[in-house]
């Protein structure tokens, strides 16, 4: 069970940098601060995450999991403003 485990956690590290993202962005720990003061959202997890660059700025993108089920995408632009939230909802066509 333990090489299982250590197997999984360095395949997680390997995969990380092929997709462009680091392997723990400090960023996610202010999203999940923000996420629990503005929207009463504990994170349980992210289900996605991403950096990119737009003008020269970075951007930051996240689908996140709160922990009484609500899900949540959030984004910004740039390291110093408040990240924006948008409850994911069901769509219908």
């Amino acid at each position: 069970m333990r090489r299982l485990q250590i197997v999984f956690a360095l395949s997680l590290g390997l995969s990380a940098p092929a997709f462009g993202q680091s392997s723990d962005p400090a960023w996610l720990d202010e999203l999940s601060s923000q996420a629990e003061s503005r929207e009463q959202c504990k994170v349980v997890y992210f289900m996605r995450f991403q950096e990119g660059e737009l003008g020269g700025k970075k951007t930051y993108e996240a689908r996140l999991q709160c922990e009484d089920g609500r899900q949540f995408d959030a984004q910004r632009i740039g390291d110093t403003e408040p990240f924006t939230f948008k409850a994911c909802e069901i769509q219908v066509c």
